[in-house]
């Protein structure tokens, strides 16, 4: 089966990495369309594309993908364009890949966050509950634990925690306890019998939200470790970047936007706890960005792509302040309580 896709924002998100019109207010110089530049999720690669009818024939582009299918994809784009290098892995493993290169610096990182069109449409990926397949929900299908996996085994009081904290779902008690009992007899197994076993729970929810909207959410985010790894990649993204650089971020819900709305908010004022103190101005700590602004997606684009009604882009820019890892990390934070890590598995940060 053959399905559709519409790259979220794609004009804008190009725009905020290239265009001297994005951000005009920096009054710094962009980034030249001849370095290397990182597209941290391909997908079906609507931004590469685009990304690269922009940049100069000697310029490189690093495109990541956890997904099989959009690797399949992304080595089909780099034997047409030798500009294009591909990394089947996910975007936490930035820093590692560009020291792998031989990179010390990029000019521009895009991360497009959370799940594709393509994989919510797939019902045998498992992320849907309008489309009955198996209880998977892995970005990347050849590793990891699936999702039904994961609730045939995990204690009530974690599956609560997940979904309550990445899904903020209040009534996160009363599913994990219809789980944990349901399973006693018979495991889930497929997408259609946790959305049916969540709306036979959730008996309110906001008018046109399907009931397992926000339990699915969470479930997927904690199966793919998507709030750790952005939490890896931000501090990354950051120090790789030269002066100039610019990264652009499209984020889907309150939770991501919300990391990286603070991150770089503190990154481009460093000093603001400061601020009242008699400190003379050319003592304050300076900017490690500039803030350029966000876009979200206009009324004719969310009608044409009802997907693209909550996906809020941000974009700063790289200043010539040094940036240490170290300094970095102390500027991403993890929303709320994190849920009790899962066997086997590291923590990202």
């Amino acid at each position: 089966m053959t399905y559709s896709h519409r790259t979220v924002l794609l004009e804008p998100a190009i725009d905020a990495l290239l265009s001297p019109a994005f951000g005009r207010r920096s009054g710094m110089t962009p980034p030249s369309a001849g370095g290397v530049y990182v597209d941290g999720t391909f997908g079906r690669g609507g931004h590469s594309r685009l990304l690269l009818q922009r940049l100069a024939p000697d310029a490189r582009l690093l495109v990541f993908d956890k997904d099989p299918v959009a690797i399949e994809v992304a080595q089909a784009l780099s034997r047409e364009d030798a500009r294009v290098e591909v990394i089947h892995d996910g975007f936490a493993t930035l820093a590692s890949q560009l020291d792998r290169l031989g990179l010390t610096g990029v000019d521009g990182v895009l991360l497009d966050l959370g799940v594709s069109s393509p994989q919510i449409d797939d019902a045998a990926r498992g992320f849907s509950f309008m489309r009955d397949g198996p209880l998977d929900m892995r970005m990347d299908t050849t590793r990891g634990q699936t999702a039904a996996e994961w609730l045939a085994q995990a204690e009530q009081d974690q599956i609560k925690e997940v979904i309550a904290h990445y899904g903020e779902e209040r009534f996160a008690f009363q599913i994990a306890k219809a789980i944990v009992a349901g399973r006693e007899s018979r495991p889930l197994c497929t997408t259609g019998e946790l959305a049916q076993l969540v709306a036979g729970v959730v008996r309110t929810r906001e008018k046109g939200q399907h009931p397992a909207t926000r339990t699915f959410q969470a479930i997927r985010i904690h199966i793919n470790a998507e709030l750790e790894e952005l939490a890896h990649t931000l501090p990354a993204a950051l120090t790789h970047l030269r002066p100039g650089g610019r990264l652009a971020v499209i984020s889907f819900h309150s939770l991501e936007d919300r990391m990286v709305k603070q991150c770089l908010a503190m990154a481009a004022r460093p000093g603001q706890e400061q601020a009242r103190l008699p400190i003379p101005e050319k003592d304050m700590p300076q900017p490690w960005v500039t803030l350029l602004g966000k876009v979200q997606a206009d009324a004719a684009e969310v009608q044409d792509n009802v997907r693209s009604r909550s996906a809020v882009l941000r974009a700063a820019q790289r200043t010539d302040r040094p940036l240490s890892i170290e300094q970095a990390r102390d500027l991403v934070h993890v929303p709320g309580r994190r849920p009790a890590a899962r066997p086997g598995r590291r923590a990202a940060r």
